[in-house]
């Protein structure tokens, strides 16, 4: 599966490190050493400081400028590895309205919304259990109030824009009510259910991305037929570790571990489903 970059195509949500291709020609070209502008050798010039030393210009040959290539990974947050251990990067910050729907548990959601804030996301969580997040909103963003909690259906217009997205993270129990504050541009919403609920279905059909972890067989079975996973994925969700997550979007899917680094885990605690 592959994995996420925070753009407006409709590629998978998130995948390996691209391989960025290789094209175009070298061409060499010779410049002089003199002191261009600056009427004196030496002479500052105003607002541009001295004149730096001249070289003259490498070229490659074409044949060999694959091997100049350079890993560059995919652009969100990483969520964990894959089976493969490589980073899983999940792009949360789009140009066009993203929903999120985890089946899961509060320590995976609290991650996320800690690694948002990192990618410089202002987060808005609207909760029903505000001591749970207290101390996670106290702590993040070293003062700066980069995480605000409110009440249900009290989360004001955010102004998300391309120079401050926001993510809104919806921890409103197994019936969440439709929220006032909806997925724009530049506004993601990631709604947390804790098992299948009555309302999943709905939730799940219209998510651009559906993460579940660990839940009954019976709860399984149904999440495989909504989703169209095949028997060996939908089978494995009633055995899966804490920690670990199946990402699954209309065209791909992939298991997830998500492991705290030491900050987080100090503040968290280790990876568990249940809360």
């Amino acid at each position: 599966m592959s994995h996420a970059a925070s753009s407006p195509s409709p590629s998978p949500a998130f995948g390996p490190s691209a391989r960025p291709g290789a094209g175009g020609s070298g061409r060499a070209a010779s410049r002089g050493t003199g002191t261009r502008g600056t009427g004196r050798a030496g002479k500052p010039r105003f607002g541009f400081g001295l004149v730096g030393p001249r070289r003259d210009r490498h070229s490659v040959p074409l044949d060999q400028l694959e091997a100049l290539a350079l890993p560059v990974g995919d652009d969100g947050m990483v969520i964990g590895v894959d089976a493969e251990s490589r980073p899983a990067v999940l792009g949360i910050n789009r140009p066009v309205p993203y929903d999120i729907t985890l089946i899961g548990g509060l320590w995976t959601a609290q991650v996320l919304a800690l690694r948002a804030a990192a990618t410089g996301a202002r987060v808005a969580v609207e909760t029903g259990r505000a001591q749970a997040w207290t101390a996670l909103a106290q702590a993040a963003g070293g003062g700066q109030p980069c995480i605000a909690l409110h009440d249900v259906g009290r989360v004001p217009p955010q102004g998300a824009s391309a120079g401050s997205p926001v993510v809104v993270i919806r921890d409103c129990g197994m019936r969440p009510p439709r929220g006032r504050v909806v997925s724009a541009p530049w506004q993601s919403v990631v709604t947390l259910l804790p098992y299948l609920s009555p309302v999943a279905p709905r939730l799940l059909e219209k998510s651009s991305l559906v993460g579940v972890q660990r839940v009954s067989p019976d709860e399984a079975a149904q999440i495989g037929r909504i989703m169209s996973l095949p028997r060996h994925e939908y089978e494995a969700l009633s055995t899966l570790a804490d920690g670990v997550t199946l990402w699954c979007t209309p065209s791909d899917r992939q298991f997830v571990m998500t492991q705290g680094t030491d900050a987080e885990t100090g503040l968290l605690g280790a990876a568990r489903r249940m809360d």
